[in-house]
């Protein structure tokens, strides 16, 4: 039988490994600060948003995750990985934080936190121009649509009965529609748009967008219980909203102002 001055000295233990597990849980922005470096996750291959330039990397995600550094007063680190393991990334702490499109669902918020959503746009279904058997999102049923797996766009095309074929990105859905490889993409309606200015001529047309719940929203991705850090993220967002740096970034990108508020 155990005593209750061991049951006592058990709870005390129990509670402070609690605290302790708390505060390490909480200390993600003082590793961070300390570091002087916040490392970020990101595609490094998905115009607008996170590409290579000149033998740069830049795009609007890379340029919201510098602004948010600097105003957490650090530097920005990116480490570039593909998509479909982006996320997987984070579990194993490469990085602190992923930005790069991510949408905020609720199967990812169930294993993840999310920042103030920095973004929205639509999904975009993509045709070749000579395809008239796709107008609608209906249409998908029994299609072939390129998409990476793990995306919402993916998951979207499915939910109407395509069968999907898995790329790593953006440009390589293009490609495989371009080459009849596939009969769709559904893909963000900022990266189509952004990929029509470049390519004026390619014979690709969006024939429909997303609406309602199907319109993407994305936040910047963090691990579980970093309270702190995610606060410090959403008070930089709204700084940089504020400040008019979000203004210039966006109209770099996009030509137009797409805040979310």
């Amino acid at each position: 039988m155990i005593s209750l001055s061991f049951r006592s000295v058990l709870a005390a233990g129990l509670l402070q490994l609690a605290a302790l597990g708390v505060a390490h849980a909480q200390s993600g922005l003082n590793d961070i600060r300390k570091a002087g470096v916040i490392k970020i996750g990101t595609e490094g291959t998905y115009a607008p948003f996170s590409f290579h330039q000149d033998g740069k990397l830049t795009g609007f995600d890379v340029e919201i995750g510098r602004a948010i550094a600097e105003r957490l007063g650090v530097k920005a680190e990116f480490v570039e990985g593909k998509w479909d393991g982006l996320i997987a990334g984070l579990d194993v702490k490469r990085y602190d934080a992923v930005i790069n499109q991510v949408g905020i669902t609720e199967a990812r918020q169930a294993k993840y936190d999310f920042s103030d959503a920095y973004i929205t746009s639509p999904a975009a279904l993509v045709v070749r121009n000579d395809n008239t058997s796709i107008k609608t999102f209906e249409d998908l049923k029994g299609k072939r649509s390129a998409n990476t797996l793990t995306s919402n766009f993916g998951k979207l095309a499915q939910s109407y009965g395509a069968e999907i074929v898995p790329v790593q990105g953006f440009n390589e859905s293009v490609d495989l529609l371009l080459s009849r490889r596939v009969d769709a993409t559904v893909n963000d309606k900022l990266s189509y748009l952004d990929f029509k200015k470049q390519k004026p001529n390619a014979p690709v047309q969006a024939v429909a967008y997303a609406s309602g719940k199907d319109v993407n929203a994305s936040g910047v991705l963090l691990r579980k219980n970093n309270p702190e850090l995610r606060d410090a993220i959403n008070k930089a967002l709204k700084d940089i909203r504020a400040d008019g740096t979000y203004k210039k970034i966006s109209e770099t990108y996009f030509g137009v102002d797409v805040s979310t508020q």
